[in-house]
């Protein structure tokens, strides 16, 4: 794979990252990256170790789990507002991704996890698909005098 070809792959996950609510296929975002759909797929795969398919459900659940946090919408009305089609589908992904169905993270208390910093509670929260590698930020190495 190509340093041209990274590029092009980081492209089409930024656009999930932002775009996540909005109607993405793998099509799409092979038009982004400037690939055919196949290789696309093969190589987004090779490069972050899981399906663009996969990774889009993943930015989708986990910002149905900030949705669902705030307790103001439906489980129907945030499944629907992260771009999912499927009620269904959305309760059986967000299920596997986060250990209990979308009702029950909603009716569960969260405010124990109020006073941490948003951009330190996206990193536990995040959900992880089951056998994926999880990414451990690592702490900077003391400073020696």
């Amino acid at each position: 794979m190509t340093l041209e070809d990274l590029v092009r792959l980081r492209r089409a996950r930024d656009a999930m990252d932002r775009d996540y609510a909005q109607p993405l296929d793998v099509p799409a975002l092979a038009r982004i990256a400037l690939m055919s759909a196949g290789h696309f797929s093969r190589s987004f795969r090779a490069a972050f170790g899981e399906t663009p398919y996969s990774y889009l459900m993943t930015r989708r659940v986990e910002r149905a789990k900030a949705l669902l946090r705030r307790g103001d919408m439906s489980v129907t009305e945030v499944c629907f507002a992260v771009g999912c089609t499927s009620l269904g589908s959305f309760s059986t992904r967000f299920t596997e991704l986060v250990g209990e169905s979308p009702s029950a993270y909603r009716a569960r208390c969260h405010e124990a996890g109020a006073p941490i910093p948003a951009c330190l509670a996206k990193i536990h929260t995040r959900p992880v698909r089951k056998g994926a590698p999880v990414h451990v930020p690592s702490s900077p190495s003391p400073r020696v005098p």
